[in-house]
């Protein structure tokens, strides 16, 4: 049984090595001389007379690094790079920040500081390619009060991403309480011409909730934020200041799809769901699994899409009596910290199916693609049907580790924590489940 468990991680790993962002960057961006083709989209470079480059999240690097091929060595820029690591080799003309993730840090603010500065510049012969990929909400952040310190903005940011509400909840707060994100970055640069590029962590479709929607005009309005902030019993967790500003009823609106800044704002997703779905697909069934892929889960409390997706395995198995079948799911799950132990929605999963396929030819993964699992120093965990007599054996308890948020000390226990160290990616969190015969 080991042996599903080196499976399900060989299939993670093959997965990570097929997502090539500097190759997709110049698969997006074909330039011919002085012209810039994106999708439908042309942009005469001669036309401008600056090029900003504003780039924010966990995977741009790769997306600086591409952009730079694409735009070599003809076309100048310069820009800010916000990201939780330093770069490799740091590209000319731009300044970098390693910014705070998942609590933003002082460089988050710095850097929100000079983005917004550099942004002051921009004019109609302006081009500014805005690269964003998952983390960015985190890593680039300044609130719209300027009474609020960083300690408050990082008490308001783990109120929400432990107080379980949805993602879009989350973001809807987010875009409202921010000064660069819900549009503002795209209103900052108003009269530029603006690229977005992104990799996205969102279902396709919810794209204004990546990075919390910066060059995207926002749907979620104050009276939504105030019942979000009412239903999860908010405002008892924010800092006085907040409180104080909400009460002032001070927040303001963010900004709409009639926005001037919208009408000369481009939007292109660079690498998407399906740019995760198609090679773990492939990797399961090159290892013989008959495959099924499956995202009706983002979103969901952890509990509820473990046992959702262990449900389908078996239904699979049932279909395809005898022979091995594997579910591929993707997105992210939602699991309220309970505890003070070190862990995240990754290996929280894995262990909410650790009792469930006990004595079973059965190995579940949940890993994210950015290499980060919460708190932890892992990208997620692994288990399978001997887990559970292995833990028992060691005087350890799925669910008492379960109740105190500390999935990854229990698995690190186990030797079945995923350790990849950041990535340099950030598609979104992939779960394999496989079963054999």
């Amino acid at each position: 049984m080991p042996e599903l468990k080196q499976i399900a991680r060989q299939i993670f790993h093959e997965t990570l090595a097929a997502i090539d962002i500097p190759a997709a960057m110049q698969r997006k961006l074909r330039r011919r001389g002085s012209r810039l083709h994106c999708g439908h989209s042309v942009f005469e470079l001669s036309a401008f007379e600056k090029i900003f480059v504003v780039a924010i999240g966990k995977a741009v690097h790769a997306m600086v690094d591409g952009l730079a091929l694409v735009l070599a060595p003809f076309v100048r820029f310069e820009g800010v790079v916000s990201a939780p690591t330093a770069p490799k080799k740091p590209v000319s003309g731009l300044k970098y920040f390693v910014a705070g993730h998942p609590v933003p840090n002082a460089e988050s603010w710095k850097s929100a500081e000079v983005i917004l500065s550099l942004l002051k510049k921009c004019d109609e012969k302006t081009l500014v390619f805005f690269l964003l990929s998952g983390g960015a909400s985190a890593l680039t952040e300044l609130p719209l009060d300027p009474q609020q310190t960083l300690g408050d903005v990082q008490q308001v940011n783990r109120a929400l991403v432990t107080c379980g509400a949805p993602i879009h909840a989350i973001n809807s707060v987010r875009k409202h309480f921010s000064a660069v994100k819900g549009g503002r970055l795209a209103v900052a640069a108003s009269r530029a011409t603006k690229l977005t590029l992104a990799i996205s962590d969102v279902p396709q479709g919810f794209e204004t909730a990546l990075a919390s929607g910066p060059t995207l005009p926002d749907s979620t309005t104050i009276a939504f934020v105030e019942k979000v902030i009412r239903e999860y019993h908010l405002n008892d967790k924010f800092p006085p200041s907040v409180r104080r500003w909400l009460a002032e009823k001070k927040m303001p609106e963010s900004p709409k799809e009639v926005h001037p800044a919208f009408a000369n704002a481009h939007f292109s997703l660079l690498l998407g769901m399906d740019d995760l779905f198609h090679p773990a697909h492939h990797a399961a069934e090159a290892k013989g699994f008959i495959t099924c892929c499956d995202n009706a889960t983002d979103d969901w409390p952890v509990e509820k899409a473990a046992a959702f997706l262990l449900d389908q395995l078996e239904e699979l198995r049932r279909t395809h009596a005898g022979q091995s079948v594997a579910v591929i799911a993707d997105g992210e799950i939602s699991s309220p910290v309970t505890g003070n132990g070190i862990g995240g929605r990754n290996s929280a999963f894995v262990l909410a199916c650790v009792d469930k396929i006990a004595h079973q030819k059965i190995a579940v993964l949940s890993a994210g693609t950015d290499g980060i699992d919460g708190n932890s120093s892992a990208a997620g965990a692994v288990a399978d049907g001997e887990t559970l007599e292995r833990a028992r054996a060691a005087e350890l308890d799925p669910a008492d580790a379960f109740q105190r948020s500390d999935a990854f000390t229990f698995f690190s226990q186990l030797g079945d924590a995923v350790v990849t160290g950041p990535t340099g990616n950030n598609l979104r969190d992939l779960r394999i489940l496989i079963a054999e015969p």
